[in-house]
C-alpha cells in the first residue's frame, strides 16, 4: 500500500487505463499543457501526446457531442467538464442522447463515455462553482453515477467507468482532492454499484454522500463517546444504488438519517427515504431524517459553511432520532 490523495489517485487511473487501452483519450478545457485547473491531468499530454489528451474550445456542448460520438464509433473518451454548474450546457448531448442511444438503437451502439466533473462546495465560490447536481444524472435511464468519497475509490471506481459500455457521469468532490488514503501497488478496480460500509455500528445508520461521509465519520467518532454506536454507508455509487446494503443495515439499526450537500427537495436523499419507507418501513423505530442544504443557490464566501451540514448537526440530528 502507498498513500497518495485524491487528485493523483485519478492520475494514476488515468494513465493506467490510457495504457492499458490505447481507444482511451482525454479531452476538456485545459486539460494538457495546463494539466487541468485543479492539476488532476498533468502530465498526461506530455505522455501519451497531444492526440490522446486533446485541448478543447470553452464548448461543454461541443466537448460532450465529441464523447458521444467517438464511443459510438469505438473510443472510450474520458471528458472533463471543468465545473459541474457549466454541465447544464452540454445536458442535451448527455441526457438526451448518450443516456438513450443504446436503447434507441436496440443494443446496436455502445457508448462507453465518461465524463469527469467536479462538484461540492469547499471554495466558498458561490452559485456558480459549488453545486451537488447527482440527483439530475440519476433521474436519467442509461447514465451511471458515480461519486467517490476516498482515494482508493476514485481510483478504482474511474478505471471501472472508463471500461464500463454506458454512459458514467463521475463526479469528483474538489474538497476531497487533498485527502489521502491508501493505495494498493497492485492493479484493482472498484464494481460500479456497490456501497461500502465506512464504519460497523448497531444503533443508527447514516447514509452520506461525497465530502459528507468524511463529517459524519467524524460525529460518529464523537457521539461514540457517548455511547451511541453509528453505522456509516457511503454509496459510492449514486446509480446503480446499492440498495441491499442500506436496507440490511436499517434491519439492524432501526434508524436511519441522510447526509448530503445537495438541496433536500427531490434531492439523493429523498430518493434513500423513498427507498426505506417502502422496502424497510418495517424495520424502522423512529422517523427517517435527513440533512442538506436549505433550498436555495450556495451562497458566496463564510456563509456557505454555516449552511453545510456540520459534525454537531450531524451529532444533534443522530440523537433526535433515537430519542
Amino acid at each position: 500500500m502507498k498513500s497518495i490523495n485524491m487528485r493523483w489517485a485519478i492520475n494514476e487511473a488515468l494513465k493506467e487505463e490510457m495504457a492499458r487501452d490505447k481507444t482511451v483519450f482525454l479531452a476538456g478545457e485545459d486539460i494538457g499543457r495546463m494539466g487541468g485547473t485543479f492539476g488532476v491531468t498533468k502530465g498526461l499530454q506530455q505522455e501519451f501526446g497531444e492526440w490522446r489528451v486533446r485541448d478543447t474550445p470553452l464548448s461543454e456542448e461541443a466537448i460532450a457531442g465529441l464523447a458521444v460520438g467517438s464511443s459510438m464509433a469505438g473510443f472510450r473518451p474520458v471528458i472533463e467538464i471543468m465545473f459541474m454548474d457549466f454541465i447544464t450546457i452540454a445536458m442535451e448531448q448527455l441526457c438526451n442522447q448518450a443516456a438513450k442511444s443504446r436503447f434507441l438503437y436496440g443494443g446496436q451502439v455502445k457508448l462507453p463515455l465518461v465524463v469527469r466533473t467536479m462538484c461540492g462546495t469547499g471554495l466558498r465560490a458561490g452559485g456558480h462553482h459549488s453545486q451537488s447536481l447527482e440527483a439530475w444524472f440519476a433521474h436519467t435511464p442509461g447514465l451511471k453515477v458515480v461519486l467517490p468519497s476516498t482515494p482508493y475509490d476514485a481510483k478504482g471506481l474511474l478505471k471501472a467507468a472508463i471500461r464500463d459500455d454506458n454512459p458514467v457521469i463521475f463526479m469528483e468532490h474538489k474538497g476531497l482532492y487533498p485527502i489521502k488514503g491508501g493505495i494498493p501497488e497492485e492493479e484493482f478496480t472498484v464494481p460500479l454499484g456497490l456501497a461500502d460500509i465506512k464504519r460497523t455500528g448497531s444503533d443508527l445508520t447514516i447514509v452520506a454522500t461525497g465530502r459528507m461521509v468524511h463529517t459524519a465519520l467524524k460525529a460518529a467518532e464523537k457521539i461514540a463517546r457517548e455511547g451511541v454506536d453509528v453505522e456509516v454507508i457511503d454509496p459510492r455509487t449514486i446509480s446503480p444504488l446499492d440498495r441491499e446494503t442500506i436496507l440490511n443495515s436499517i434491519r439492524k439499526t432501526n434508524h436511519l438519517l441522510v447526509v448530503q450537500e445537495a438541496p433536500k427537495t427531490c434531492g439523493f436523499a429523498a430518493e434513500v427515504s423513498a427507498l426505506v419507507a417502502e422496502e424497510g418501513l418495517d424495520f424502522m423505530d423512529a422517523p427517517i431524517r435527513r440533512l442538506s442544504l436549505p433550498f436555495m443557490p450556495v451562497p458566496f464566501g463564510e456563509m456557505e459553511d454555516r449552511l453545510l451540514p456540520q459534525e454537531s448537526d450531524i451529532m444533534d440530528a443522530v440523537k433526535e432520532t433515537l430519542d
